[in-house]
């Protein structure tokens, strides 16, 4: 840990950071605000910060991917501690200097800004470099090492893909002598595309290894990404079929009334065995996954954060059930709403789906790895 004592007074307010630590896969920042804090916007007792780091300008920041804040109330003001992940491939050099910029603190203009030295604590790497293939869902993951610091370890492991968008990640661990792991947030350090397979390597926060374990079992999920399929409303009747599963939406009429519109659909291909929580479960997120937008406007939706464009579509509608048994629902739309298709009509509009949502991550086969003597 690195002693700090930098403060900055602006507005009325006083922040000052008091210690930095970095372990090689989270930064954590400490520091103190005073009781002016209170004058501003937040609740008493609610301190919320709008903070850019290195330069970085609102959420582009990539130092924000997975930040947390702890704040602590104390006599004349409150401690906060900041942790994020460092976001970058390798370490820029063992010792470095982070620009910090805080912008707001509930809602108060400031622009306190600091220029911090963060020093990396020694590590102990443990290297493993073991795989396991998953033929039936046609990924791979590589364990390849584990690195120790003082309070806690990362993880560093690859993924092989077919499908871009799917998400493997290890949702626990657990060492010979029973003990369980947990894993953060993971950083992308590293992507590419080789023989028509997805490669990742991700490094992930975990809980500190303990030196005497001869072996750890991992258990990896897989979150599975389907494809959007979509149809113009110009047709009374049409199929949606999933690409992944063996799903279909089968859309059995569409009915437009004043300012209301109506489609009747039942699902084919669904399990027979799913439970009356699991049918209840289904029925609400039908809420939300089916997407009304103006046919001009569907290559607007940017793939990496697709946000439904304003006033040019509609993601929310009422569900009603026909048939539990049979999976026949009827969705409504509001088409006078907050919100809305300008000049909305049939022949322009696109129904557009997921079945993604409806589908739990899978839980892969956990396997184990032997860890060198070195770790003992």
């Amino acid at each position: 840990m690195t002693n700090l004592n930098q403060s900055l007074t602006k507005n009325g307010v006083t922040v000052k950071l008091t210690s930095t630590y970095f372990d090689g896969n989270v930064v954590s920042i400490t520091g103190f605000v005073d009781k002016s804090v209170e004058k501003g916007d937040n609740e008493k007792g609610e301190v919320s910060f709008d903070v850019n780091f290195e330069h970085h300008k609102g959420d582009n920041d990539p130092w924000l991917n997975g930040k947390s804040i702890d704040v602590k109330k104390v006599e004349q003001g409150y401690n906060f501690q900041w942790k994020m992940n460092y976001p970058y491939k390798t370490l820029k050099e063992d010792e470095f200097t982070l620009p910090i910029t805080i912008h707001y603190i509930n809602g108060i203009k400031g622009e306190w800004k600091f220029n911090i030295p963060i020093q990396q604590e020694k590590t102990r790497t443990t290297s493993i470099m073991k795989e396991k293939e998953y033929l039936e869902d046609d990924v791979q993951i590589r364990i390849k090492e584990i690195d120790t610091a003082k309070a806690s370890s990362s993880l560093i492991y690859e993924t092989v893909q077919k499908y871009k968008n799917d998400d493997i990640y290890i949702q626990k661990a657990v060492d010979d002598q029973g003990k369980v792991y947990r894993f953060g947030n993971g950083t992308m350090i590293e992507e590419m595309v080789q023989e028509e397979r997805y490669r990742s390597t991700v490094r992930s926060e975990m809980t500190k290894l303990n030196k005497n374990v001869s072996s750890l079992t991992f258990y990896p999920m897989l979150s599975v990404a389907d494809p959007n399929v979509q149809q113009l409303l110009n047709e009374k009747t049409f199929t949606l079929n999933s690409e992944r599963f063996n799903l279909g939406l089968q859309v059995n009429e569409i009915k437009k009334k004043e300012n209301e519109l109506v489609i009747d659909y039942q699902f084919t291909g669904l399990s027979k065995k799913l439970s009356e929580h699991e049918l209840d479960l289904f029925e609400n997120n039908l809420q939300y996954e089916l997407l009304l937008v103006d046919k001009r406007y569907i290559d607007k939706i940017n793939p990496e954060n697709p946000v439904p464009p304003k006033n040019h579509s509609i993601s929310l509608n009422k569900v009603k059930t026909i048939d539990k048994k049979t999976a026949h629902f009827q969705s409504t739309f509001n088409l006078d709403g907050e919100e809305k298709i300008m000049d909305f009509n049939l022949e322009n509009t696109i129904l557009q789906f997921n079945f993604s949502s409806f589908f739990p991550a899978k839980e892969l086969q956990p396997f184990t790895v032997e860890l060198p003597v070195d770790n003992k």
